[in-house]
């Protein structure tokens, strides 16, 4: 596997967002604990087979202008006015889809559809810890345009890999968002401020700094960042990684228990006993075969799952 935001930490984050919710939502969560933590990596599998899929992870927001974070429109509807839905998906949706899977797990709560509540639970999850990368934010995601390509990876990858057992993850229980989509918004401005730094400092510690080691992992031999020069980067990033992370666990737990308050906070103990029937089992069995295929192209920095 790929030890990347994508794999290793979203598997994490929506685990840990389990612990966040009240007891009223928890014991469904924990029941499916497994799926949620499994399931959190299903957006990455179908980017490489599903049409419109890669849009919904990032925005190039440097695209739009200068401080574009703050003048484009906060609403989907609104944007497609403006700018057309082919330019939007060209540059990332990611701030729109956040709010249209509340939406969509809102209803599963109120259809009492646990198959569907679980599946959009782990999407959403995702989208919002996406949200949370810096580099998720800019057309120079992997560094490709200031000479640093492999950056990506690095940040969301290498330094979680290294240091995810110093950080802090109790951020307390879920709270209320009264506007959804503004608070994607805010997730994303916090990110995109975010840029600059873990592009400069790196590239101020490459200028003095031999930046590639050599590790075994499983049966070969792989180039990666050294493990020295990772803790310099991390050091100067001053928590920014475990900030992020954090932050990503919390507002997923949020944005669930916003969903089912907004849908009337329905008995979740009547669908405890759910499990999958065996047509479900072999839709998701297919599922995982198709999203395999890879007939759609993707950003070269977004490795797939081994």
């Amino acid at each position: 596997m790929s030890f990347r935001w994508g794999f290793f930490a979203h598997k994490k984050i929506n685990r840990l967002a389990v612990f966040t919710l009240p007891a009223d939502m928890a014991g469904f969560y924990k029941k499916n604990i497994e799926f949620i933590t499994e399931a959190a990596v299903n957006p990455d599998r179908r980017r490489y087979a599903v049409v419109d899929e890669a849009p919904r992870h990032y925005i190039d927001l440097d695209d739009y202008g200068d401080s574009a974070v703050y003048k484009l429109p906060r609403y989907w509807n609104q944007a497609v006015e403006k700018f057309g839905e082919d330019s939007l998906k060209a540059k990332g949706i990611v701030p729109w889809h956040i709010y249209r899977v509340y939406q969509q797990l809102k209803e599963a709560f109120l259809l009492n559809d646990p198959d569907r509540i679980l599946r959009l639970s782990a999407d959403l999850g995702h989208y919002v810890a996406d949200a949370h990368v810096p580099l998720h934010t800019t057309k120079n995601y992997d560094g490709q345009l200031t000479n640093q390509v492999g950056i990506h990876g690095f940040w969301e990858s290498r330094l979680p890999e290294l240091f995810y057992e110093q950080y802090d993850f109790y951020v307390g229980p879920a709270t209320y968002l009264p506007n959804i989509q503004q608070t994607a918004w805010e997730i994303i401005a916090q990110s995109h401020q975010a840029v600059d730094s873990v592009l400069q400092f790196e590239k101020q510690l490459a200028t003095a700094n031999e930046r590639f080691s050599f590790e075994t992992k499983g049966k070969q031999t792989v180039k990666v960042y050294g493990q020295e020069y990772a803790q310099k980067y991390h050091r100067m990033l001053n928590g920014m990684v475990e900030r992020m992370f954090r932050n990503s666990v919390k507002q997923t737990g949020n944005i669930w228990y916003t969903a089912w308050v907004d849908a009337g906070q329905p008995d979740l103990k009547r669908l405890i006993d759910y499990k999958p029937s065996e047509q479900e089992l072999e839709k998701r069995k297919q599922e995982l075969l198709l999203w395999r295929e890879q007939t759609v192209k993707s950003r070269n920095h977004e490795s797939t799952e081994n």
